[in-house]
């Protein structure tokens, strides 16, 4: 699939109802996942045919660019009830239910930074390949979210891991991802376009500065 066709389908994807601002919840554009997406697959062959895990997946974008992307199976964990009921509907107006599961979840770490999800089952399952867009941990309470959320992509994947955060981030998650046995790269900068959409916004657009990184476990020896 070309990218700008699966941006297209991607426009279609709707998106949170009544979004929760301490959930940092912003949408994900069809510009970018379907960037995420194809970039993953074209340049590395790390979505077709695996196993994928989307984490704060949010309204499911990110779990049908994958499976549209020819994905084996995709899992979308989530804390929030609502996102995961509109990505459900999303997930039933692609058609793409027997690809892509969804679980209600809250992703943390441990004190001794071992994976810790609400289901116990679910913490034995590995993925190939992570997706996130996670939260930016600009709002109170979260400071650190973003490492959490990328910590635990790496700790649930065998493979690579693809990710959006602050370009401001970039040097301190290097020294993280170096400090976790993996090698980063950013594979693209970009704009996240942030639209006016709690009360505590003033202007209509506010285009942040992110990096898209991808981290990969270093081969011992």
């Amino acid at each position: 699939m070309k990218l700008k066709q699966l941006e297209g389908y991607l426009g279609d994807v709707a998106a949170f109802k009544q979004p929760k601002v301490q959930l940092e919840q912003y949408p994900t554009t069809a510009h970018l996942a379907a960037r995420i997406l194809y970039t993953a697959e074209n340049s590395f062959g790390d979505v077709e045919g695996k196993a994928i895990a989307d984490l704060g997946c949010g309204c499911g974008i990110l779990s049908i660019a994958a499976a549209m992307m020819g994905a084996g199976s995709v899992v979308g964990f989530d804390i929030d009830k609502d996102a995961l009921d509109i990505a459900q509907d999303n997930i039933g107006t692609f058609e793409v239910g027997e690809i892509v599961e969804l679980i209600q979840a809250n992703i943390c770490l441990d004190q001794e930074g071992t994976l810790a999800l609400d289901d116990q089952l679910v913490a034995k399952l590995k993925f190939d390949t992570a997706i996130l867009n996670p939260p930016f941990g600009t709002k109170p309470g979260n400071k650190g979210i973003d490492t959490v959320f990328l910590q635990a992509a790496c700790a649930m994947t065998t493979g690579a891991v693809y990710s959006l955060h602050k370009t401001s981030t970039r040097e301190y998650l290097f020294k993280k991802a170096e400090s976790w046995g993996f090698e980063c790269e950013v594979l693209a900068e970009l704009k996240f376009d942030v639209p006016m959409m709690y009360k505590f916004h003033k202007k209509r657009v506010v285009d942040i500065n992110v990096d898209l990184l991808r981290l990969q476990r270093k081969h011992k020896g």
